[in-house]
């Protein structure tokens, strides 16, 4: 990847600021496999190798809550100059926030010119106000917190192995894939590495079947995702219900 981004900067040379967005992990057509270079390790080089015509790193994390993202971002040593948030952070509530180091704050203050109240993207009518606001320090206060991310996160894990070991035993050319406490199997026998391979591997009748066969036994996730996000008051019976289910359709399907 490192080598595929040094080409093509030389070969359409930039003007003016630019930024590196390295690639997400989900997307609305799924999840995907964080892959290996996207570490901190890998940006380095990365950045050394295009330092001529990038000025920053830039992290979107729209989907906090169900991606995990920023806790994400820490635990993979990424340290973006800038990184925005949104979605969930305001507990389904329209809101949005951004995080930028230091630097990058000084270099654009420096800009006396630069419109930062309205047209620049960060203000209007509608941002920053009181609902909103209320909204994030909830989200941020009372959900999204580490002592929930530490119940949620296990619970990811023991369903996903539920889910992976069904697989196996029935021999389904599927996979599964966990984004902290986010998990989402697919149509492939392989984990879709980018948004291009999920949407490949996407089957409107086999998804339509697993959500009907699973709602019919008291099982319901994503409408248009084979995806379960678990949630503080997520028990585990309750992930062990979806796991039985999920091997007695598999069983049905591929026996």
């Amino acid at each position: 990847m490192v080598e595929r981004v040094a080409v093509e900067l030389d070969r359409q040379p930039m003007v003016g600021p630019a930024a590196v967005d390295p690639p997400s992990t989900r997307g609305t057509i799924g999840l995907w496999q964080r892959q290996p270079g996207l570490s901190q390790a890998a940006e380095e080089p990365l950045l050394e190798s295009a330092e001529s015509h990038v000025d920053l790193t830039a992290q979107d994390c729209a989907e906090l809550g169900r991606a995990w993202r920023v806790r994400a971002a820490r635990e993979h040593g990424l340290d973006p100059g800038i990184l925005t948030v949104g979605k969930t952070i305001g507990g389904g509530v329209p809101a949005g926030a951004f995080r930028v180091t230091h630097e990058v704050a000084e270099k654009a203050l420096a800009q006396e010119d630069a419109d930062y109240v309205d047209v620049g993207g960060i203000g209007g009518t509608l941002a920053g106000n009181a609902l909103s606001v209320a909204a994030m320090r909830t989200a941020l206060t009372e959900v999204l917190t580490e002592q929930a991310f530490r119940h949620t996160v296990p619970l990811a894990e023991r369903f996903e192995r539920g889910v992976r070991d069904a697989i196996g035993e029935s021999g389904a050319p599927w996979s599964v894939v966990r984004l902290g406490c986010r998990v989402e199997y697919g149509f492939s026998p392989v984990p879709p590495r980018n948004g291009g391979e999920a949407a490949a591997s996407h089957d409107d009748e086999l998804e339509t079947l697993l959500h009907l066969y699973a709602l019919n036994r008291g099982v319901l996730i994503t409408p248009f995702h084979n995806m379960a996000l678990m949630a503080p008051t997520t028990t585990e019976a309750q992930v062990d219900r979806h796991t039985v289910v999920f091997s007695e359709v598999l069983e049905e399907l591929y026996r």
